[in-house]
């Protein structure tokens, strides 16, 4: 991956094509609307991800959640056909795996380890900022499992340990708050907890037991 390109850019593009066709197909929705609702939900799971992963046992936790559950789902050669494609062909009808994969069921056990009590805001601000309406939830179950699918992905291809994936992820997280738009409203909308429009460390400290370092 190219420095300048950020993970969702990244990911968004390798969903390009049947991916993007076959969540249109499961949510009922259009390719151009399926599109702009998923470039709206990637930043956000990152961005929380990179949030939890900002400490190091952060990082750790999911560093080994990747290991442990996707990191067996690889398949030979990079991109889609290796383990994201495996995942995606699970997930979205593509055809057999390789491999076990995550079934979409699997997407709500991975987002509650990445909102924790948050999550029914991530969907609700999701449907508003989108006018996904109740679709916002499935789009969410339908992603998660693709991201860390990609992520276990990134860490394979780079080489990287639990602190090179937290930088990543941190990048991510800080240039997603940085651009704002609808996904950076909503990512700093689950991050200040207490309500005062700004992150502290009364936020930081809570959000350590609601992201997947505080839950198994």
């Amino acid at each position: 991956m190219n420095a300048s390109t950020s993970l969702t850019n990244d990911l968004l593009g390798q969903l390009q094509g049947a991916p993007m066709q076959s969540m249109a197909q499961q949510l009922g929705m259009g390719s151009a609307e399926t599109e702009r609702a998923v470039g709206t939900a990637l930043p956000m799971l990152l961005g929380a991800l990179g949030n939890n992963a900002s400490q190091p046992q952060g990082a750790l936790d999911l560093f080994g959640a990747l290991q442990r559950d996707h990191l067996g789902q690889a398949g030979a050669g990079g991109g889609l056909g290796g383990m994201l494609g495996n995942v995606l062909g699970g997930l979205l009808g593509g055809g057999a795996a390789a491999s076990p994969v995550p079934q979409a069921a699997d997407g709500a056990s991975i987002l509650g380890h990445i909102f924790g009590g948050k999550r029914q805001q991530a969907e609700t601000g999701l449907a508003q900022a989108t006018g996904l309406g109740a679709n916002a939830g499935q789009l969410l179950q339908l992603l998660a499992p693709i991201v860390m699918a990609y992520l276990a992905q990134r860490v394979q291809s780079g080489g990287l340990d639990a602190g090179g994936l937290g930088q990543e992820l941190g990048r991510e997280k800080a240039q997603v708050q940085q651009q704002g738009g609808a996904a950076g409203g909503l990512l700093s909308g689950l991050l200040d907890q207490n309500g005062d429009g700004k992150l502290d460390m009364g936020d930081l400290f809570k959000l350590g037991a609601g992201f997947l370092g505080g839950r198994r």
